[in-house]
């Protein structure tokens, strides 16, 4: 049996899902910690912080252990940390999230509460 790396295996998220975005330049930093920062600080549950961005045009999802967040093509924009909000910081405050994992295991989806 050969290891195959994701990417090599032709899942469908190992390519577009596979590490970080890159970082971002100091103006546009402040400009999305202005914007998006105010949603990871002040929400009551992951729920709802994934409602706030999606009402804003982002998505939330979870890469490498750090919080994403999607631009409206679905690409990732930045991290908690990168908003001066690291995700260890919102989880200390209202729990951690419930992450169902993609295939790989590097990457994961909010899990949703069921009605």
């Amino acid at each position: 049996m050969q290891h195959q790396p994701d990417a090599q295996a032709g899942w469908q998220d190992a390519q577009e899902l596979q590490g970080l975005p890159a970082p971002l330049d100091c103006e546009t930093r402040a400009m999305l910690r202005l914007f998006l920062s105010p949603i990871l600080e002040h929400s009551g549950s992951w729920t709802e912080i994934a409602e706030r961005l999606a009402y804003k045009g982002y998505s939330l999802t979870f890469r490498e252990g750090h919080l994403v967040v999607l631009n409206d093509h679905g690409e990732g924009l930045c991290t908690g940390t990168d908003l001066g909000i690291p995700m260890a910081h919102i989880a200390a405050r209202i729990g951690r999230p419930c992450v169902k994992a993609h295939r790989g295991g590097h990457s994961g989806e909010l899990r949703r509460a069921m009605n």
